[in-house]
């Protein structure tokens, strides 16, 4: 898009990368539906309210100067266009899987960046920076869902990474955005929606070059905490 300033690296840094790769290994072993947001986040982002969707000025952007030229009406309208989609076909999918069983639990799959200041600087503060990030900040019921969150973090905890375990922690990072918050609020009691957060410790996040068999074990790592969802969910049932 000739309005469009940053650069393909400076745009691939902000985005999520990989993580349909690990959403689809997920599918795989669940067999349940697979919801991909192929769009640019600079175009609109999905996991932001609707009136913030559209990155207009740096400090939607992690400040980040995005356009050449500030965009049209028109052109915010289409791709706000493009975020009322996707919410109407996510309804409608959420709505079926209801109706057919009742509860549903949905991972909502991110990745973020922790090394800011360059990729030959400190990474930032692994205390302040889990390796995976679990945000529950968005369910009011947390009680309820309690054991399915808690078995997903020891799942992922216990596994084995490189002869270790994760550095799995809840609400450190990040507490969900708006797609939990708007899933939870739609659709009460009906579902959980985990925001589940990698830390780019298994890629290098300058480059958008990831280490293939990290890349590997995180899917493998997702995979594991599917059997341990289904039977907390048949004690809920």
């Amino acid at each position: 898009m000739a309005r469009f300033l940053l650069n393909d690296e400076e745009r691939l840094r902000e985005e999520d990368p990989f993580t349909g790769q690990m959403a689809r290994a997920v599918a795989e072993v669940a067999g349940g539906a697979l919801i991909l947001g192929e769009r640019s986040r600079f175009e609109m982002d999905l996991n932001r309210p609707r009136e913030g969707a559209i990155y207009l000025r740096p400090e939607d952007a992690w400040g980040l100067n995005v356009w050449r030229e500030e965009l049209d009406e028109e052109t915010v309208a289409r791709s706000l266009a493009q975020f009322d989609e996707f919410y109407d076909e996510v309804r409608n999918m959420v709505e079926d899987a209801t109706r057919k069983f009742g509860r549903v639990v949905i991972y909502d799959l991110h990745s973020y960046n922790h090394r800011r200041d360059g990729s030959d600087a400190p990474a930032a503060d692994a205390q302040e920076n889990p390796e995976v990030n679990i945000g529950t900040g968005t369910l009011d019921d947390r009680e309820k869902w309690a054991p399915i969150i808690e078995s997903v973090m020891n799942d992922l905890s216990r596994f084995d990474y490189l002869g270790r375990g994760l550095d799995v922690r809840e609400n450190v990072k990040f507490r969900g955005g708006f797609f939990p918050r708007w899933l939870h609020e739609n659709f009460p009691g009906q579902v959980c929606a985990i925001a589940i957060e990698w830390k780019k410790f298994w890629m290098d996040e300058w480059s958008g070059e990831a280490d293939e068999e990290q890349l590997r074990l995180i899917q493998q790592a997702l995979q594991s905490t599917v059997a341990g969802v289904r039977r907390e969910l048949e004690k809920l049932s």
